[in-house]
């Protein structure tokens, strides 16, 4: 369990590492600022899971693999930018991939500590939308999560994932790798077809019908 969950992180911290260091690129940081927005992207949803559930220092600061992972994606996109950036809308389909891996290894880990399933669940969620919060403040945005898109509940469906096969007693590898493909599922669909939580003041779009699914990945990406 241990190496899985370590695997898990160092895998979200390097996945959610490119996207902070992609939105940075487009936002035309320096290398420090590009490098800055890698760590606190890929680290600030597992340092606050750690500190919540009393697992201090985090592993974020008191292991050095997870710099070093946080680094090595800063420097590689900054200098292979052009590389990265032929994805089709690579900011978003990593922080998906990011997203993913984190809510199931945030309620990995909240398990093991022995917290309550429901807990357990929603720390998952966090842990998932922390990087993207920091990102996104960081650059002046409004977080994702705040406005209106599939994100925090796609996370929290793959951390459910995780805790129910946990009562059921699944072993841990299966419901991980199904609650992060569910997690990862929703978002890729809901950025695809437009799926949106009702907003304060106007109607929900669940079926893309106020503009394209592509023009609106688009202004995801360039606005991250």
């Amino acid at each position: 369990m241990e190496t899985l969950l370590l695997v898990l992180d160092l895998l979200g911290t390097f996945v959610f590492a490119l996207s902070g260091a992609t939105a940075g690129v487009r936002r035309q940081l320096d290398l420090f600022g590009v490098l800055v927005l890698s760590f606190a992207a890929a680290n600030s949803g597992g340092i606050t899971r750690d500190v919540l559930i009393g697992a201090v220092p985090p592993a974020a600061l008191s292991d050095w693999r997870y710099l070093a992972v946080s680094l090595l994606a800063g420097v590689i996109t900054f200098y292979r930018h052009s590389d990265i950036d032929r994805l089709r809308s690579p900011v978003l389909m990593f922080d998906a991939v990011g997203l993913a891996v984190f809510a199931v290894s945030g309620a990995e880990k909240a398990l093991v500590h022995g917290l309550d399933p429901i807990m357990a669940a929603l720390l998952g969620m966090l842990t998932g939308i922390g990087g993207g919060i920091a990102r996104d403040v960081l650059l002046a945005e409004v977080p994702t999560v705040l406005r209106s898109e599939i994100y925090a509940l796609a996370a929290l469906a793959g951390a459910a994932v995780v805790v129910v096969g946990h009562l059921l007693i699944v072993p841990s590898l299966v419901t991980t790798i199904a609650g992060a493909l569910l997690c990862f599922g929703l978002r890729m669909i809901a950025i695809r077809r437009g799926w949106r939580l009702p907003v304060a003041g106007g109607r929900a779009s669940m079926a893309g019908h106020d503009r394209p699914a592509d023009d609106r990945e688009d202004d995801g990406a360039n606005s991250r």
